[in-house]
């Protein structure tokens, strides 16, 4: 591997207002691109709240592009690694997290914002049977997983 091949950047953490990271993402790229910054991206991860990952050169570039950005609190210390960044990427099917008896909210359909306990999990069809919570009677039905949202898991865990 040739000396021009080698990665020169790191992956800096800035710390933000909570439910503003997207903000600062779009206010730190203007700034980049109206000074001319060594800034290669900016990375909003959805699954953690209150920070924006920054690709540079060098904390220096980090500490002009957050220079004055309204809803920044700080960068933190240090540089993140790759694997650290990965979690964030890498997208686990919502499968993956569901098991029976686990407390959901259902975010799409008809039963759109109705809470409901899993009764069953079907991992090679990727559906959830249902109870919904705030129904009269209790009648079974079969989502897509991608429509409901994890809101407590149960409490059988070793």
């Amino acid at each position: 591997m040739g000396e021009e091949n080698k990665i020169t950047t790191a992956v800096f953490a800035v710390r933000t207002t909570a439910g503003q990271e997207k903000n600062v993402a779009n206010l730190i790229e203007a700034k980049v691109k109206m000074n001319e910054l060594q800034i290669k991206s900016v990375l909003v991860p959805e699954m953690l709240k209150g920070y924006v990952f920054i690709e540079a050169d060098g904390p220096h570039s980090v500490e002009k592009a957050i220079a004055g950005v309204k809803h920044v609190r700080s960068r933190v210390p240090g540089v993140v690694t790759y694997p650290e960044v990965e979690r964030y990427i890498i997208v686990k099917p919502v499968i993956e997290e569901l098991d029976e008896d686990d407390l959901v909210e259902v975010v799409g359909g008809p039963f759109k914002g109705m809470r409901a306990k899993i009764t069953r999990v079907d991992k090679a069809k990727e559906d959830v049977t249902l109870e919904l919570l705030e129904a009269t009677f209790t009648l079974p039905i079969t989502v897509h997983a991608d429509y409901v949202k994890l809101v407590e898991k149960s409490k059988k865990e070793e």
